[in-house]
């Protein structure tokens, strides 16, 4: 009677030392032991996570055969944060949704306040190219970020650091427009807090052409690098109807041939007035995805080029005493201005009653605010619709059968930010 049929004989692995010794050094040699998944921890403290997420990983070998995704490690709270404050407090909650791009959050909450006020019609042409100006500006550094963070994660340091030096260069400049390196609170709702600085538009055109140089180096370096192209080919691929069905947007929507942008399917502001392109992909991987923002990159400076051309003189801030603060030497001097100033400042501009949801394109895609006003200064809800997430969630479809090394361009590509994804 054989082991198959002795209820008594070992099982499992017993089962399978216990043949050994009967079969012989040979046979032994030649016999592979049964294997069972292996649960694996990745991170959140870990480089390729970026100290903010977690995966809990099921691996045969290296071959991830089931994943975890859980984003909770930031905990920014935002939604529940906004409750407690005016709608113009809000304003540096918003810089800190996307860090990388906090201009285009600033935009898209002004937007959203404003349609609810309904003076989104009303608003300043020179505060609307400004507007336009700074977000493109963030734009292409969140992709800077983006693309050099991924390379320096698969061994490209040398493209990270021309990339961030590029970046610095924008961001010296957008500190100069708002007074902050990063989390600028720049933009009102009604226009924008300042002005263009003298001389703003030609050291701006000097960056953009700088800067196209340095996308161009870092093209020659990764574009046919034999190491970079086996990392990001075929790998990841997201097919057009899982972005559909996911509700993916954005570069990584766009790299599976999903042919959506906000400013051309909706435009708002003054983007119908661009000659721009929207770069679309065809395979949905890796490298279709690192391509679309390259191109999205020159984009956004052909779109800043036009709006410097075209930028008309005049106001920044809708001339509206419900929303615009009165100037400091009319607060000093006039005792109405005062009482204005206080109004705004303690209990916050008072929205009417109503929802809203408006939504802008975002460095990672559809940035979406669904506001909901009582009346008061304060919103009594305030829910964001963060790109982050979609494009996060179908990675728990995407990864298993690719292997564990995979995660780090396709997690890189996703482009996954913090703040955005647990708000």
């Amino acid at each position: 009677m054989d082991d198959s049929t002795d209820s008594n004989a070992p099982k499992g692995l017993g089962a399978s030392l216990a043949r050994r010794v009967v079969l012989g050094v040979q046979d032994v040699e030649d016999m592979e032991l049964p294997t069972d998944p292996v649960p694996l921890n990745m991170g959140p403290s870990h480089p390729a996570m970026h100290g903010t997420v977690r995966m809990v990983l099921d691996v045969e070998g290296e071959k991830i055969s089931n994943v975890d995704i859980q984003i909770g490690y930031l905990h920014r709270c935002f939604e529940k944060e906004s409750e407690y404050a005016t709608y113009t407090q809000i304003f540096p909650y918003t810089d800190r949704l996307n860090y990388v791009s906090p201009m285009l959050n600033n935009v898209g909450y002004a937007i959203a306040v404003e349609k609810l006020l309904e003076i989104d019609q009303k608003i300043p042409e020179r505060a609307q190219y400004i507007r336009v100006i700074v977000g493109e500006m963030s734009r292409v550094t969140d992709h800077m970020t983006c693309l050099g963070a991924g390379a320096m994660e698969l061994g490209g340091f040398t493209v990270f650091l021309y990339l961030l030096k590029a970046r610095e260069w924008l961001y010296e400049l957008l500190e100069e427009i708002s007074g902050a390196r990063l989390t600028h609170s720049f933009v009102r709702i009604g226009g924008v807090s300042g002005d263009l600085p003298d001389g703003f538009a030609g050291k701006l055109r000097d960056v953009i052409n700088r800067s196209r140089g340095v996308i161009e180096e870092c093209g020659k370096l990764l574009n046919k690098n034999r190491i970079f192209r086996d990392r990001m080919d075929g790998i990841g691929i997201i097919t057009k109807e899982d972005a559909i069905t996911w509700g993916i947007t954005g570069p990584v929507g766009r790299s599976t041939g999903l042919d959506y942008d906000v400013r051309k399917d909706h435009p708002y502001l003054v983007y119908d007035r661009f000659d721009f392109d929207v770069p679309v992909g065809s395979v949905g991987d890796n490298f279709d995805r690192y391509m679309c923002r390259v191109e999205e990159m020159q984009q956004s400076m052909r779109i800043i080029e036009q709006a410097l051309d075209q930028i008309p003189s005049g106001r920044i801030l809708v001339d509206d005493p419900r929303v615009r603060l009165p100037a400091k030497s009319e607060t000093y001097n006039s005792i109405e201005a005062m009482i204005a100033h206080f109004k705004v400042i303690m209990d916050g501009i008072h929205v009417p009653p109503g929802e809203i949801y408006s939504y802008t394109e975002a460095g990672n895609g559809e940035l979406g605010f669904y506001i909901v006003s009582d009346g008061t200064g304060r919103p009594w809800k305030c829910r964001v619709r963060p790109p982050c997430f979609a494009n996060v969630s179908v990675l728990m479809k995407v990864l298993p059968g690719l292997f564990i090394a995979d995660i780090v361009p396709t997690f890189g590509m996703i482009n996954m930010i913090g703040g955005e994804c647990d708000r």
